[in-house]
């Protein structure tokens, strides 16, 4: 049996990637970007865009994200579909050097990567996405840099309770809600008349997972 679901409790214990495409100006021609994204805080630890789909640059990306991330000695899992250059041989290995558990989609099942998929969705409907064709790979590769400085850390993630991903990663979300709860509530002291219930939750689940079983899923949906 196929195990796709994972759960983390903090950054850096699972991590989920793809690639998608981005038109180039040349008829019939596509830049890649390579993208890792952590499940728990949507964090994008790793990205490149490249003019090939291949196992060896993703292989390269993924030790200089673990390297940039400090992952050594940390258990991770890293959680794809099963396209071509996720599966490749040099990107196995590298997984495997580095003690990274490979997880795949389950076969024709289209939304165990969802995550990813998501964030693809957030990519391409900037209000700032080119409505034309990339005319370089350097001119891909400056948008994608700035749209991920934009997402990681000035995107207000409705997920995480509109914090950032790069605060949530660094650990700082939890006092950042304490914050806006206790602002909440004593704006809701001054004049409770406003107020026509409860104060807003600004409470981060602890745990986040990727595929959930159906039970898990339902608890989650309990919880929300």
């Amino acid at each position: 049996r196929v195990v796709t679901s994972h759960c983390a409790g903090g950054p850096n214990q699972v991590w989920s990637w793809d690639i998608t495409w981005m038109p180039a100006a040349v008829k019939g021609q596509y830049f890649y970007w390579y993208m890792m994204l952590d499940v728990f805080s949507r964090k994008i630890v790793g990205h490149e865009v490249h003019v090939a789909e291949s196992a060896e640059l993703a292989a390269l990306l993924m030790r200089k994200a673990s390297l940039a991330e400090g992952l050594a000695g940390r258990s991770l899992v890293l959680h794809s579909d099963n396209g071509s250059a996720m599966k490749g041989a040099t990107m196995l290995a590298t997984l495997e050097y580095l003690g990274v558990a490979a997880s795949f989609s389950r076969p024709r099942v289209s939304n165990d990567n969802a995550y990813a998929e998501s964030l693809f969705r957030t990519f391409k409907y900037r209000p700032d996405y080119p409505n034309k064709a990339f005319g370089s790979l350097e001119e891909a590769q400056a948008w994608t840099q700035k749209f991920v400085r934009w997402y990681n850390h000035e995107h207000k993630h409705s997920g995480l309770k509109f914090v950032t991903p790069a605060q949530r990663h660094a650990g700082q979300a939890d006092a950042i809600l304490r914050n806006r709860e206790q602002l909440y509530a004593a704006a809701k002291s001054s004049n409770p008349r406003r107020w026509s219930g409860q104060t807003r939750n600004w409470e981060l689940q602890d745990e986040v997972w990727l595929n959930p079983e159906r039970s898990q899923a339902e608890q989650l949906k309990q919880a929300a």
